[in-house]
Formats: structure tokens, sequence, C-alpha cells
């Protein structure tokens, strides 16, 4: 496969296809979409059309992605496919794009979820469809520029980029809280992205004026002291948001509850990775120094064991379903944090495997739950029970699902956390051990849902007569549910894949080998000034 794709040159035009295939979509779609005129589609206001070509673009996208899993060359821990085009020449911006195995994860999870959440939520969206659909696809090249860009001034512009599609979708096909939920959202991410953009700029200064690239200013960054303090604060609060970590993490619940399901999907399969992407590509990497002070470790780790305790504990009393999966997001995020900054091999490896297998199975939950709301139109976990006897397929999907949250061996769930438990028990043992108290908390919320939600008498009569699953439902559950599995029994591929670029991220914390471009000796013990 590796030949055939050398053949085709694919190393050459992959990312700029993949950054320009959604615009190009979306673009269509505000041409070729027009109002309804047969009566059967008046009810959405706008043609079916649009829906069609967004699904066949995104799947179009993730076929072609799907060859940076064989074009890549796990072997090598720096960059890969890299494209480079003058951009802003006067600043020293430059459009540069490229992966390496932190980013090749992200980017195949981002095209996998898009059409799974576009298929999953097929018929939640009614009105608008031309313009909610365009936004959909250019949110997708957003939150791929994000993860692709090498260029700091780049990475800026398309987490920008990302934040305005997604105000719009929850604000306007959000529920009833939609206005207040989207405008949170937005100023609290906004608040941390400027603070980004000044210490980009700061850091652009300390080049001379000349250049935004990531390994220019990797090598003239300062490692520690107050200025590399101050600047890693500006880059921690950004991400710290958008994570979030405990206590910035008070948008999540009313996004999440008020976007459409395709919104929720997305918000917590990819979105919510941004953040721990960018701890593990700028926050720590740029500024070793800092992160390894005690001080800050260890008040990142304890943010991080609150997250995971508090989001467990707040779940397990939610009422509302789709609160509760919004809670549990707090709490598995919190693992990810967990083991990046317990800066083990292991557990670098494992926090990044648990931003994948959660973004399978909390966008799968929010899929499920968006799919029960259809039918019975209330995500009250007291208005169900019983509803296995009603739609067995439902029901053995959302066990599946729950079971892989959970982390039960041979699921996704369970490879991560172990992962980043093992890890962190070979430097902090206490942590860790609070830590698995999260994942017995993680086990109860989930569990007494499933109880209450598929295991009870049938008692709501209304129940009785809820539709199962249609085949385009099972189709996209079966698909979730080979990933789940596949993750769990054979996940040596992606480890493989993530491995080398988690090495050299954790050598470069320890001061044992520099990032490519950053020939940074070691700090002499003591050290407290400027690089």
């Amino acid at each position: 496969m590796r030949s055939l794709l050398q053949s085709l040159h694919y190393d050459q035009w992959i990312l700029p296809v993949l950054l320009l295939l959604p615009l190009l979509g979306a673009a269509v779609i505000w041409i070729a979409a027009r109002p309804a005129e047969h009566e059967d589609d008046r009810e959405y206001g706008e043609s079916q059309v649009a829906r069609d070509i967004a699904i066949g673009v995104l799947l179009l996208e993730f076929v072609l992605s799907m060859g940076l899993w064989w074009a890549f060359d796990p072997s090598k821990p720096g960059w890969q496919f890299t494209i480079d085009f003058p951009w802003l020449s006067e600043w020293g911006a430059r459009f540069t794009v490229a992966v390496d195995g932190i980013s090749l994860m992200m980017v195949l999870l981002t095209t996998f979820l898009m059409p799974i959440a576009v298929l999953g939520g097929w018929t939640s969206v009614r009105h608008k469809l031309r313009t909610y659909y365009a936004l959909f696809l250019a949110l997708e090249t957003g939150i791929l520029g994000t993860f692709l860009a090498t260029d700091l001034l780049l990475f800026y512009v398309m987490w920008e980029i990302m934040l305005v599609p997604i105000y719009f979708i929850i604000g306007i096909w959000g529920g009833e809280k939609r206005i207040y939920a989207s405008i949170k959202f937005f100023l609290y991410t906004l608040i941390g992205s400027l603070m980004m953009l000044v210490a980009i700029v700061v850091l652009w200064r300390y080049t001379g004026g000349t250049s935004f690239a990531y390994d220019k200013i990797m090598e003239v960054a300062p490692r520690s002291g107050t200025a590399a303090l101050w600047l890693f604060g500006a880059f921690f609060l950004a991400f710290a948001i958008k994570v979030p970590i405990f206590p910035f993490h008070t948008w999540l619940p009313d996004a999440h509850v008020e976007a459409p399901t395709a919104g929720s999907v997305i918000l917590a399969g990819v979105l919510l990775k941004m953040g721990t992407y960018g701890f593990l590509r700028f926050a720590v990497p740029l500024f070793p120094g800092v992160a390894m002070v005690p001080w800050v470790r260890d008040g990142i780790l304890a943010l991080a064991i609150i997250g995971i305790l508090y989001g467990a504990l707040v779940a397990l009393v939610q009422t509302d379903l789709k609160k509760l999966v919004a809670y549990s997001s707090v709490s598995h995020l919190g693992f990810v944090m967990l083991g990046i900054f317990a800066f083990d091999e292991k557990s670098v490896l494992g926090a990044q495997m648990v931003g994948i297998s959660h973004g399978v199975s909390s966008g799968a939950l929010f899929l499920l739950v968006g799919m029960l709301y259809e039918r019975a139109h209330t995500r009250q976990i007291a208005a169900y029970g019983g509803i296995a006897r009603a739609v067995p397929m439902f029901s053995a999907s959302l066990a599946l699902v729950a079971m892989s949250s959970i982390g039960l061996p041979g699921t996704n769930g369970f490879i991560g956390e172990f992962l980043v438990l093992i890890g962190t028990y070979n430097v902090f043992p206490y942590i860790a051990g609070a830590a698995t108290v999260g994942v017995v908390l993680g086990a109860a919320y989930l569990l007494w849902a499933l109880q209450r939600i598929i295991f009870n008498p049938l008692n709501n009569p209304e129940n009785t007569t809820l539709s199962d699953l249609n085949r385009r439902e099972v189709a996209v559950m079966a698909v979730i549910a080979v990933t789940i599995i596949w993750l769990g029994v054979a996940p040596a591929g992606v480890l493989d894949r993530m491995r080398p670029a988690s090495q050299l991220l954790v050598d470069r914390v320890h001061g044992r080998v520099p990032m490519p471009g950053a020939p940074i000796p070691a700090l002499p013990a003591g050290a407290s000034g400027g690089r």
C-alpha cells in the first residue's frame, strides 16, 4: 500500500487536499442546494441536496485520509508530509503543515467522527440545512488545520476558524438555552485564545520578528524563568479552557446539553482534544523548564485529580442523560491531563490513547442520547426503564458503548487508562491511587444509568411503542462497535505510530534528548534565569 501511495505522490498533496476539500464542499452546498420545490421537502425549508453533498464530501475526506495510516513511517519521530508555502512574508509567517505521531491520530479521529456525526444525527436538524452543513464542513477545515499547522500564527488562525462554526451550530440549531450556551462557550474560548495570541507574538519577537515557524521558535523560546512562566501561563489558560480542566469546565455541560446531536459528538469527540493536543504540542515542549517546576506540575496534577473525581461524582447524581455524559467528559479528560503531566513514557502514550478512546466512546454516547431523544422527546433518565424489551438493538449498543467508556478490558477504554495509571504509578503512586477511585466511580454512574434505562421494569406504557434503530443507525453503531473492539483488542498499530513522538516529548521534558531543531542542553540544578 505504501508503494502505491508513493507512486501517486500522496505525500505531496494529501494535507492541502484535506484542508481544501471541506471548504470546496461548503461552497458547492451553498451554490447547489436551493430551497425545496417538492412538497415532501418543504417542512425542511431547504433541499436535501445539502445533506447528501455534505456526507459525500466527509466520506471522501475520510477515505483520502486513511492513506496516512499506511504512508506514515512510524519509526520517525519528526515531521512528515511537510507542505510549506509563503503566506505573510513581511511577518515571517508561512503556510506550513505537517504531521507527526501525535497529530496523525488526531487527524484520523477527526475524519472518522465527522461523517459518523452527520449520519448519526441525520434527522436531528430540520431547518436551514444549507447553512448548517456548510458550517459543518468549514468546521472540519478549522479542526484539521489546528492539528496540522507547524506555524504558530497559522495554528492560531485555524484555532479561531474552528470557533466560529461551532458557535453558530450551537446558537442556531441548539436547544432552548442555545444562545446562552453558545455565547458562554465563545467568551470562555476567546479569552484564552487572546492570551495565547499575545504569547505567540512575544515568541515571534524572540525570533527577531522573522518567523512563526514551530521549529524556529523551539530554538529561541525561553525554557525557564519569569518570561517562560508567563508565556506558559498564557498557553495554559487557552488549552485548559478547551480541555476543559477544573475549574474552567463550566461552559462544557451547557454547550453539550444545548448543542444538536452532531455538534455534541464533534464537541466531545474532537474539540476537547484540541486542548490536550495544545499541551502536548506547544505548552510543554516550548517551556519544559516551567512544566517541570514542582509547584506548576503538582498544581496541574491536583487539578487533574479533582477533575477526575468531581466529574464522576457530579455525573453520578445527574437526572439528565446528556448532562451525565457531559460531566463524564470532565472526568475522562482529567485522565488525559494526568497522563501528560506525569511525564512518563507510558503515561503520555496512555493519555493520547484515552483521548482517542474518549472521542469514539463519548461521541457514540451522545449519538445514542440523540437517537433516544428523537424517539421519546426527553433526556430524563427517570422517564425510561426496561426499554431493552422494546428497543433491543439500541440497548445493546448503549451497553457496549457504556462498557467501553468504563474501560472494560477488550474495549477501547481499557488500554489508555491502564497505561496512564501504570505510568503515573511509576512517578506518583498516591496520585495513581486517587485516580483509580475515578475509574470505580465511572463504572458506578454508567452502570446505574444503564440499570435505570434498559434493565428496570418497563413501567411507562409510552416506552413500549419506541422504535428500535433503523438501518442507517444500525450501520453507524456497527462501525463504532468494530472500532471499539479493534482499539481494545489490537491497539498496537495506534500505539506504534504515537510512540516515537511521545518518547521524544518525554525525553525533552527530562532534558535527555532535544526536540528536532532545538539543540538545548539540560538545565543545571537551581537554574532560574532565561535560557
